[in-house]
């Protein structure tokens, strides 16, 4: 059996703040990778106790290089590094059986959840598919749902693991917090959290033909808000990027995988336009 885990980071057990997330806050940031690689070794052994052989982390957060590859739980394999064509699911192919979302954060505007943001929080001010508000986790088991392979497990606060369960039907989730407030959360301490998603790793996965893989309707509809206007045309550069207003554009495709590739090229030219594109 073959695992793979999309490891975020704001989701990780004891993180409430972003100097825990960020490189640029050296001591915070050193104590949050910590608490991330605790929760993803974890999720590996709980997975590799159930009896899969084969278990492939992409870290999946900011620059992407925030696991601990030397406290790496033995038999995984780490991606690490922001140049992703597949982002967040980054190695993912086919021959898996099941995928992990592991330190997930709740989408954009999302109810109370910490730290909630959409791939580019200061970028996206909305992402839509098919006409509704999604997030990392909605868009991700849709990368994942093109491939047949269903995602059976989240962790992270209360907020996303509710999105996850009326996304996909059956999914096991670990809230590891309840957030009352973008910036602070009712945390449970890591050293019950570990407990907690290796057991549910172990027990979702004896029961993984369970869960269906996610179907998104095609030809399926991306709409982006951005929070500048300065996005908005140099994402259009793209031929099949159309402009819905001053800070929206809409991408429609046959083919998620192929719709999800436009989406991130329009969010890296959205990104650089902000400050613009020569101002470096």
């Amino acid at each position: 059996m073959k695992v793979f885990i999309s490891a975020d980071m704001e989701g990780a057990s004891g993180i409430t703040s972003t100097k825990q997330c960020s490189p640029k806050e050296t001591t915070e940031y050193e104590r949050g990778r910590k608490f991330l690689t605790g929760d993803v070794n974890a999720a590996v052994r709980g997975a590799m106790s159930a009896g899969a052989t084969e278990v492939l982390v992409n870290d999946s957060h900011g620059p992407m290089t925030n696991i601990l590859i030397e406290d790496l739980e033995d038999g995984a394999r780490l991606i690490s590094g922001s140049n992703k064509p597949l982002l967040q699911m980054q190695g993912l192919d086919d021959s898996f059986d099941a995928v992990f979302f592991v330190a997930y954060h709740a989408r954009e505007g999302s109810g109370m959840g910490l730290l909630n943001h959409t791939i580019m929080g200061s970028v996206v001010q909305e992402l839509r598919c098919n006409g509704e508000p999604v997030g990392e986790t909605a868009i991700n088991a849709g990368i994942a749902g093109a491939m047949g392979v269903p995602v059976v497990l989240l962790t992270g606060d209360a907020e996303v693991a509710g999105e996850a369960q009326s996304l996909i039907p059956g999914i096991e989730t670990v809230a590891v917090k309840d957030s009352f407030d973008r910036h602070a959360s009712n945390c449970v301490p890591p050293s019950k959290t570990k407990g907690m998603i290796e057991e549910a790793a172990a027990g979702i996965l004896s029961r993984v033909d369970s869960i269906d893989p996610l179907a998104v309707e095609l030809p399926v509809v991306f709409q982006v808000t951005f929070r500048s206007t300065a996005s908005v045309a140099m994402a259009c550069l793209f031929p099949s990027v159309k402009p819905v207003d001053s800070k929206t554009i809409e991408i429609v495709d046959g083919d998620y995988l192929a719709a999800f590739k436009k989406l991130w090229g329009t969010l890296v030219l959205g990104h650089a336009a902000m400050g613009g594109v020569l101002e470096r």
